[in-house]
């Protein structure tokens, strides 16, 4: 049984139901589906406590939602977003199951594929606050930004205003491409998908879709478990 702090957003918490559940399917055939506990918070309080910069508080929050489905028998549990993994160490602390962490995940399909310097797209929290940088160094990987603070602007806008809101702009496609094209001209070998949003708009399999490799990550402890 897995646990799956969800809603942050829905539009993205879908994606990890529907990739697990194809994953299960696929692995075992049948009827079989995936085991899972959901807790789908109100994003809209999430987010008023993100630009308050309440993340102490958010910690708190998610940590109590990590208890509840621990106590209610999920083995493990995911945190479906990259920017609440700025408080996932304080999440960790509270339970006495495993967390999956999107990023060292990432991490390691980077490392598969011997990316040793990877460019980053995801919210201004991600992009700009460090500690997705830091626990990729740890993984020997250099992570890079967009340099202009008007394209990492641009990004957060289409995440939350956009991709969050189940809205896909073809103009904003190409803007997050354009950027993407700045960031390998810059010497970036892979292209993570630092928001689990952005999959609904940059499909293609040359990006590291942050989002599948979780669910992926997730069904496979589920099925050895």
């Amino acid at each position: 049984m897995i646990g799956l702090i969800g809603g942050m957003s829905w539009e993205s918490t879908v994606e990890y139901y529907r990739i697990m559940n194809e994953m299960v399917k696929e692995k075992l055939g049948g009827w079989n589906s995936a085991e899972v506990l959901l807790y789908s918070v109100n994003f809209e309080e999430i987010v008023s406590l993100q630009k308050a910069g309440e993340w102490d508080r958010l910690g708190e929050i998610l940590g109590d939602i990590a208890v509840k489905l621990e106590n209610a028998g999920a083995k493990a549990v995911l945190i479906c977003t990259n920017t609440m993994h700025k408080v996932a160490d304080a999440v960790e602390k509270r339970i006495g199951i495993p967390l999956i962490n999107i990023i060292d995940v990432t991490a390691e399909a980077l490392k598969g594929d011997g990316v040793k310097k990877a460019g980053l797209l995801g919210t201004k929290f991600t992009m700009e606050d460090g500690f997705y940088q830091e626990r990729m160094k740890k993984h020997g990987i250099e992570v890079i930004v967009p340099e202009k603070e008007e394209d990492r602007n641009a990004i957060h806008s289409i995440i939350f205003d956009e991709l969050c809101l189940g809205i896909i702009r073809e103009e904003s496609e190409r803007r997050l491409r354009k950027i993407v094209d700045e960031l390998k001209e810059r010497g970036a070998e892979g292209i993570i998908l630092g928001c689990t949003e952005l999959p609904l708009i940059l499909r293609d399999e040359e990006f590291y879709n942050t989002t599948k490799l979780h669910a992926e990550a997730a069904v496979q402890l589920l099925l050895e478990g």
